[in-house]
């Protein structure tokens, strides 16, 4: 995503939302949620979701829009992201995007991987073997099979050690 955006980052309950609420008031702004989980209706308790009275001060956009259980992504996030940006600069004002998921703002402002789809008997089977072995033993069959992208994953992420293998 190439135009400006005001991005407020920070870890859950800081004071994101109040200030992210500021800066809408001071360049005309409405805020986009990037966080996981205030996307899910429902979850209210340790989410740090603004509350009615924060949400009746600015236009929110990409909160409480998922039942819990449904699945929602990094890729869903983005495109969604994208459409409200475009809607809101297509009426003359500032996206702020607002948020603690560095993976949905990394998707934003950078995109995505490309990759094949999820193949879940793969992805089982690698689990089952980092359970076994340990995710280090995954990390260096990484090493062997992909050097440049082991660059790029810690060697305890669990998550992406598995994806890497899975897609190569």
């Amino acid at each position: 995503m190439n135009p400006k955006l005001l991005i407020v980052l920070g870890p859950t309950a800081v004071g994101k939302s109040e200030a992210a609420i500021d800066l809408a008031f001071k360049f005309n702004g409405e805020i986009v949620n990037a966080d996981s989980q205030q996307v899910y209706r429902h979850m209210n308790i340790g989410t740090g979701k603004p509350g009615p009275a924060q949400r009746a001060k600015v236009a929110h956009h990409l909160i409480d829009i998922v039942d819990p259980g449904a699945e929602f992504n990094a890729a869903l996030f983005r495109r969604m992201a994208i459409e409200r940006a475009e809607d809101i600069r297509s009426r003359g004002k500032t996206v702020i995007v607002c948020g603690g998921t560095g993976l949905y703002l990394k998707a934003l402002t950078e995109g995505l991987f490309v990759g094949p789809p999820k193949d879940a008997a793969i992805r089982q089977r690698l689990g089952e073997e980092a359970d076994e072995k340990g995710v280090a033993a995954l990390y260096d069959r990484l090493i062997a099979a992909d050097p440049a992208t082991v660059g790029r994953i810690h060697p305890n992420d669990r998550y992406r050690i598995i994806r890497a293998l899975e897609v190569y």
